[in-house]
């Protein structure tokens, strides 16, 4: 493969559509090698923006919108990190002959939880949790005296846990319906899910190109309100539970297509393992992959999308820790401890321009021989960090 400086006239481009803090990492890769990088997202400053060759503000959902802009920057690839988009503007940029990473029909099945439980469950054939979907309240009633209490309640269309909860019981559905309205997305269908009384959860990062696929090692992590604040790699489990989480990666990656990495949630219980959930693009809790192997998930998401080699190495246990606004700044400064800046520990901060109570702002990353002390530093790091 050839490249090219970035601006030139057969440079290679990528389009970010979403430039959170994953979307900035990837940016990050690209321009190493001197990749043009062209970032999308809803608001001004996003993280991808400040590291990209030019950055467009635009609403995504909007069919027309996206796809003048794809037309007009006339990208290599074009990289979807957001379910909040519009899938039309993707299949029609796909008709025009645009290369959409995976693929428009891969985006489509996985930024819809409906498309993908059904596409695994019934087609694939794979274990996965009871389910049932509900667009009106009493559909959600209905809904949850067929799967039964406690119960999973998610808008079809979200991420990083906006609008998930669990009802105990048929007074909170009231509740639960409300929070849905938070979803970053679209919150007119809901998911009910059967609450797995699982031994712990794992992401499978998953990368393909179309002449291989490899796995990293399993990731562990911890969820508070459908977001993740504590990650590790790798977590411990069975060869058993391990062989058959990738044999289900790969079936399910495989009748997606396309290249690129796909961070793969299953429930594990044992030695039996249950297909969660699935997202075409670096995951969240792989960020810790920033120190634990010689390419991040960053790295070999672009790697497989340009069909380079994806051989890395392993470098040993690590974790990471979400650190969340703890206050509204329409300018926000994060407080670090100066113990963060040891040998083995990192912090990344995202640079994002407003903050939240509990938007995601920054993460620790610690790197340790024991998988249980790093964990334990990456918390105590977070812990002592604050915002104003």
């Amino acid at each position: 493969m050839t490249f090219s400086t970035p601006l030139g006239t057969d440079s290679i481009k990528i389009m970010l559509l979403g430039s959170g803090e994953l979307g900035k990492e990837v940016a990050i890769e690209a321009q190493r090698l001197g990749i043009e990088v062209i970032a999308v997202d809803r608001y001004p400053n996003a993280p991808a923006h400040l590291v990209a060759n030019r950055a467009h503000v635009i609403n995504m959902q909007d069919r027309q919108a996206l796809l003048e802009l794809i037309r007009s920057e006339k990208p290599t690839y074009i990289l979807p990190e957001v379910e909040a988009l519009s899938i039309e503007a993707l299949f029609d940029a796909e008709k025009e002959g645009f290369h959409v990473i995976p693929n428009a029909e891969a985006v489509n099945k996985t930024m819809n939880r409906k498309n993908i439980r059904i596409f695994a469950a019934e087609k694939l054939k794979l274990t996965t949790s009871k389910f049932a979907f509900a667009s009106t309240f009493e559909e959600l009633k209905e809904a949850a005296n067929q799967i039964g209490f406690p119960c999973v309640i998610k808008p079809v269309m979200s991420s990083s846990g906006h609008g998930q909860s669990i009802a105990k019981n048929s007074v909170e559905l009231s509740v639960s319906w409300e929070i849905a309205k938070e979803a970053r997305g679209d919150a007119s269908e809901l998911i009910v899910e059967e609450l797995i009384t699982f031994d712990y959860e794992i992401t499978l990062l998953t990368v393909r190109t179309e002449n291989e696929t490899i796995f990293c090692q399993p990731i562990g992590h911890i969820q508070k309100d459908g977001d993740y604040i504590l990650s590790w790699q790798p977590m411990p489990m069975s060869s058993t539970a391990l062989n058959r989480s990738k044999e289900i990666a790969k079936a399910v990656t495989d009748g997606l297509g396309g290249r690129g990495i796909f961070g793969v949630e299953f429930f594990v219980k044992g030695d039996e393992v249950y297909f969660s959930e699935l997202s075409p693009r670096p995951h969240d809790t792989g960020m810790v992959t920033l120190i634990t192997q010689s390419q991040s998930e960053f790295a070999l998401h672009l790697r497989a999308v340009l069909g380079l080699p994806l051989d890395f190495t392993f470098y040993g246990n690590g974790a990471s820790g979400a650190y969340k606004a703890q206050s509204h700044s329409d300018n926000p400064k994060i407080e670090v401890p100066q113990s963060a800046f040891a040998k083995n520990s990192f912090v990344r901060i995202f640079g994002k321009p407003r903050s939240h109570e509990g938007r995601r702002m920054a993460v620790s990353l610690v790197l340790d021989n024991d998988v249980e002390a790093a964990k334990k530093r990456a918390l105590e790091i977070v812990n002592q960090m604050s915002d104003h």
